[in-house]
């Protein structure tokens, strides 16, 4: 029995597709949701300040995206184990916590050898971090290899600018 070409047509197509669709049934689903909103009190302590702040780079910074801790080889951006000691070093002349509050506002004003400018002003869109989770990044950031001296009365030149 022979069938018409116009029905062999139909069952290609749709045996291709229910094949298809089966295929894809079977790559894992992912689903992004945006990230929780961390709540920051304006009474933390410098300690308090340093777990929020790793919340904030883990969900809402995105900053381990680009950033490592303790890796080395190629790396798209400095990794940030032990930053809070090299920062006191980093520019002659600014301390810890203002070169890591330039480096968060102004990411493209001193650029790290070996590396490549191109990091996001975070405190503005995309990422749009608040002048309070920015305070508690560099709480964070400071606590890495150093001693956090951020707090939250702590004020920046280029707060409020976000």
């Amino acid at each position: 029995m022979r069938l018409p070409v116009s029905l062999n047509v139909i069952m290609l197509v749709v045996g291709s597709s229910l094949f298809y669709t089966y295929v894809g049934q079977l790559v894992p689903q992912k689903q992004l949701l945006p990230p929780a909103e961390v709540a920051i009190a304006a009474d933390l302590t410098t300690d308090q300040m340093v777990k929020v702040g790793f919340e904030v780079v883990q969900q809402k910074g995105l900053c381990l995206t680009c950033h490592t801790i303790g890796k080395s080889g190629t790396l798209r951006y400095p990794d940030l184990a032990g930053v809070g000691d090299r920062a006191k070093t980093r520019k002659p002349g600014m301390d810890d916590l203002h070169y890591l509050a330039e480096s968060l506002y102004h990411p493209d004003a001193f650029v790290v050898p070996g590396f490549n400018p191109g990091m996001p002003t975070i405190n503005k869109p995309p990422i749009g971090l608040t002048d309070k989770e920015i305070l508690c990044v560099i709480a964070w950031l400071q606590s890495l290899g150093g001693t956090p001296s951020v707090t939250m009365q702590t004020k920046l030149p280029d707060q409020g600018q976000g």
